[in-house]
């Protein structure tokens, strides 16, 4: 979305967000006063408070009472607005993202996998499980099927870096939604051990479908996010 469109104080809170995300503000540090921004972005103090306090909804301000605002733990955004990878959302916050693949096998769907890609009897899929880190902290459990007979050259390699980088560049095909439905679930033991879980922590759990330009379906997908290192966020229009 174009910034312009936006609300001024949402113009000046993205604008404080990329500061954090570029590290130029780091976690511990306290921002500039009101009176400094306001002459930053020559704007009123009611406009910069607006700002802040977005921030601070947000989870990435917190204010001290007689101190001032400073910079919490950044998490990483899932925009569900967009289609926009771990990876790419990774090298949004200057971080760089790691994929720890837990298996990777061609294997004769399910038959809900079966309906949900369109597969006939014969047809086989690859079930790839991976982990995806930044820092060596686990964030994301990503299973995911893919069909052979559209993805017949797809390497282990090619999962250990992204995975619609490979299916838009390299086959040269064009990705164009996804369906995704989202629930908080409480994790079961696979996933305490892999993402170091407590077992009360809830997580939130992503299933999703992806659609090509033809109207191929290429991908069922479940993700797991670790709650309290990534966070969610949704642009609605009317």
């Amino acid at each position: 979305m174009n910034d312009k469109f936006l609300p001024l104080y949402r113009q000046i809170a993205e604008k404080i967000k990329q500061e954090i995300y570029n590290k130029n503000l780091q976690q511990g540090d306290a921002i500039p006063s009101e009176a400094k921004l306001t002459d930053k972005f020559n704007v009123s103090r009611v406009t910069i408070r607006q700002a802040i306090d977005v921030l601070v909804n947000e989870d990435l301000l917190y204010k001290v009472q007689g101190s001032g605002t400073y910079v919490k733990k950044t998490r990483l955004e899932h925009n569900i607005y967009t289609l926009e990878t771990f990876t790419e959302e990774a090298i949004r916050h200057n971080k760089v993202p790691v994929n720890k693949i837990i298996d990777f096998k061609i294997t004769k769907p399910s038959d809900e996998i079966k309906v949900r890609l369109n597969l006939l009897d014969e047809d086989k899929v690859y079930f790839i499980s991976r982990l995806r880190c930044i820092d060596n902290t686990p964030l994301v459990l990503e299973k995911t099927y893919l069909p052979i007979k559209l993805f017949p050259d797809l390497s282990y390699e090619t999962m250990l870096s992204s995975k619609y980088d490979y299916i838009e560049n390299k086959k040269s095909l064009t990705i164009k939604q996804s369906h995704q439905e989202i629930i908080p679930i409480l994790p079961n033991e696979e996933l305490i051990n892999l993402m170091s879980l407590k077992k009360d922590q809830p997580i939130l759990h992503l299933v999703m479908d992806s659609i090509l330009d033809d109207g191929t379906v290429f991908e069922y997908t479940e993700l797991y996010f670790k709650s309290d290192e990534y966070k969610f966020s949704l642009v609605a229009k009317r």
